[in-house]
């Protein structure tokens, strides 16, 4: 499947390029400044070799929009492509600060050398965004190469730090993310974590500064196998009320300190630390710290494996542990093949030695699977147990490898998980690559710890064929979310946030209140971009849906087989459920049409019909300025739904404006209403609720 989104694509060379020119490959701008004028995200903004700086004509700070990829030479770390120079942002965290650019959310920088040489001043600044730094080198900033703020949550990858004035890397505030892989070389402070900031710190190298990192106030980083040598003052300095996670007995931390001057460790707070699994010299720990040997149980190895190319792999734990439970195996080689893809009848084999469900008690049989082919039984077993289906003509394509994405749904669908909130995927860069079948199952197993992501949790590439590494984890985490196994710590396993971020569009929204209730209650949900799209039309389809699970109406007819829904259609059980407990009905020529928007009345028709209220009178219909716009079929169910208090009317409660079509917005505020009608969910006060009397 190829990704439908197109990315505009634009270059700039600041030798030939002219900022009149159209910014094509042939014809480049001059000026990253222009370029990010004519970009329109999703964009990516080529760099040719040379110098971006105010004498070039750039305006100084360079602020990357969302969605918008900057980039150099990610192979050679930005090497002859330099961006320097810098310019005031006022900062809603630390006020005016001078700075080379400003990455706003789900911007990337990829690839290029950064120098800000104003004294104070800062190469990339990072303020409570999502963005990408990778490959970059950040040196002789006038203070720090990257200060990361607010609730910032930036994926810092395989950068350079080197020779800033005050430090390689700040976070301050609430700021997470992660940083990995990175190397920190001669500045004063590495790594400086302060405030509330809590980063995943992994796999980085840090060397030939005074201190390789610093922590102040209540700073809780996790560190893990970061190389910390021959500083020249000392590794890691806890001050304040910080308090690192240097490991624990299931998870051993394995950071190697060596040759470091004054001190490995400096605990100069009032708390005890407990370290477990780090390489230190007794004689360079200062301070209170408890040291506890970690060990190692078969089921989450950390340095050894029992093949030899899983030593150190990042999913050896999930393997080995499969391995001692005789569900998944190696090659006569000795060798396991993590990094291999996996055939849908490999990973059929997998699930029906792994799962002992009960059967659906739906025979099923695959016209290109003989019964004598190796995974037959194994097949139609985890077919019959709901995790995996064949294709439309019948196949199952059992030499097919399988894609992320479909391990995902599988997994959510075997073992029949529901719950899930869309708003979650936000935590993913590339979710519009997610399949729009695919984003509710995918949001669950998102809030379920089954995702392992690697190397960036952020990434989810759901279209890319899955390799056994990562069906392994995906595995295990399905038996640690059924309960059958004790849970393996791992950076890479995606744990979004309790409190799941807001709709991007909602906020000030008339509707917001009708739509934040009804996400809270499971009813609605949003897309994959973070979005709610309230004033976007709804199709009948999608209202059926929001019919049938928030009301799950009790049959009181047979529901009609509509000639236009099929049975593969995602929303045939949904339209089922809602025609055959009377909320909604076809048209005369057994049609349903699930595409067509629809309309204000046909909602409030739906509801008042569905939930069976009683006829109200008809002078409740005078609270309507176009009340003659009703048709006369209409207005019994019109006046019901007024005098419950059910219609809901933006911008004018006066304005039916019954033929329009409803958009997501009116349609949640309805339902809403009815669900207070019927006593489920408490009133919200909204002037845009019709509100008459009969007398």
């Amino acid at each position: 499947m190829v990704n439908s989104t197109l990315t505009d694509t634009l270059y700039v060379n600041p030798a030939t390029g002219n900022d009149t020119n159209p910014g094509s490959r042939l014809s480049p701008f001059k000026t990253i400044t222009r370029a990010l004028k004519a970009s329109k995200a999703p964009a990516t903004i080529n760099l040719a070799s040379g110098t971006y700086s105010t004498a070039t004509g750039e305006v100084f700070p360079l602020v990357i929009p969302a969605g918008v990829t900057l980039m150099g030479n990610e192979a050679k770390k930005g090497a002859e492509i330099l961006i320097s120079g810098g310019g005031d942002y006022q900062s809603p965290s630390f006020g005016v600060q001078n700075m080379t650019l400003l990455l706003l959310d789900n911007a990337s920088l990829l690839g290029v050398t950064v120098t800000n040489p104003t004294a104070k001043g800062t190469g990339v600044w990072i303020e409570s965004a999502a963005p990408t730094v990778a490959n970059n080198t950040l040196i002789n900033c006038g203070r720090e190469g990257v200060f990361v703020t607010g609730n910032a949550k930036p994926v810092i990858l395989d950068n350079v730090f080197l020779q800033n004035s005050a430090s390689g890397l700040v976070m301050a505030r609430n700021g997470k993310g992660e940083v990995l892989g990175n190397v920190f070389q001669r500045n004063p402070l590495g790594i400086a974590i302060s405030d509330f900031a809590a980063p995943l710190i992994a796999n980085n190298k840090l060397s030939e500064n005074t201190t390789a990192i610093a922590l102040s106030r209540d700073a809780k980083p996790v560190l893990r196998q970061n190389s910390i040598t021959k500083n020249t003052q000392g590794g890691l300095l806890v001050n304040g009320n910080a308090i690192p996670d240097l490991g624990n007995t299931q998870d051993p931390a394995n950071n190697i300190f060596r040759d470091n001057s004054e001190f490995d460790l400096q605990n100069a707070t009032s708390q005890k630390l407990l370290s477990v699994g780090n390489q230190l010299n007794a004689t360079q720990v200062k301070g209170a710290v408890e040291f506890i040997a970690a060990t190692v149980e078969t089921s989450n190895p950390i340095f050894g494996s029992s093949f030899a190319d899983l030593s150190g792999h990042w999913a050896a734990a999930f393997v080995e542990a499969l391995v001692s439970k005789n569900l998944i195996s190696g090659f006569p080689d000795g060798t396991f093949g993590p990094d291999a893809r996996i055939t849908r009848a490999q990973y059929a084999a997998l699930i029906a030695k792994t799962f002992q469900l009960p059967s659906s008690n739906q025979a099923r049989s695959f016209t290109d699977v003989k019964p004598d082919f190796w995974a037959a039984s194994a097949i139609l077993s985890a077919a019959n147990m709901g995790f995996i289906s064949g294709f439309p003509d019948g196949t199952f394509r059992p030499g097919q490898n399988l894609t992320k994405v479909q391990a995902i749904v599988s997994i959510v669908n075997g073992l029949k998980l529901s719950g899930g909130n869309p708003n979650v995927l936000s935590i993913y860069r590339d979710r519009a690559q997610i399949p729009s079948y695919a984003t509710n199952p995918v949001a669950v197993a998102t809030q379920k710890l089954l995702v392992v992501n690697y190397p960036q949790t952020a990434q989810l590439e759901p279209l890319r064929d899955i390799t056994r590494a990562e069906v392994a984890a995906l595995i295990y985490q399905a038996l640690v979310t059924s309960g059958k196994e004790n849970a393996i710590a791992s950076p890479y396993i995606v744990s979004p946030e309790a409190d799941v971020p807001s709709f991007t569009d909602i906020v000030g929204h008339w509707a917001e209140p009708f739509i934040r209730a009804l996400v809270s209650m499971g009813f609605t949900q949003g897309f994959a971009d973070g979005s709610y799209q309230p004033n976007k039309p709804m199709t009948r389809a999608q209202y059926a849906a929001l019919v049938a699970t928030a009301f799950n109406p009790t049959p009181k007819r047979p529901a009609p087989d509509f000639t236009d829904v099929a049975q593969d259609f995602w929303g045939y059980k949904a339209i089922q459920i809602a025609a055959s407990g009377g909320f909604v009905s076809g048209f005369n020529d057994r049609t349903f049409r699930p595409q067509q928007n629809v309309q204000r009345l046909q909602v409030i028709v739906s509801l008042v019909n569905g939930l069976g209220l009683a006829t109200a009178d008809s002078n409740f219909l005078n609270a309507y300025s176009d009340s003659q716009t009703i048709p006369e079929y209409a207005q019994k169910a019109v006046a019901t739904g007024t005098k419950q208090r059910i219609i809901v009317n933006h911008p004018d409660p006066k304005l039916l404006a019954p033929t329009r079509e409803a958009t997501r917005a009116e349609v949640a505020a309805m339902v809403y209403q009815a669900l207070v009608s019927i006593q489920r969910t408490s009133a919200i006060n909204s002037p845009y609720i019709v509100l008459h009397s009969s007398s």
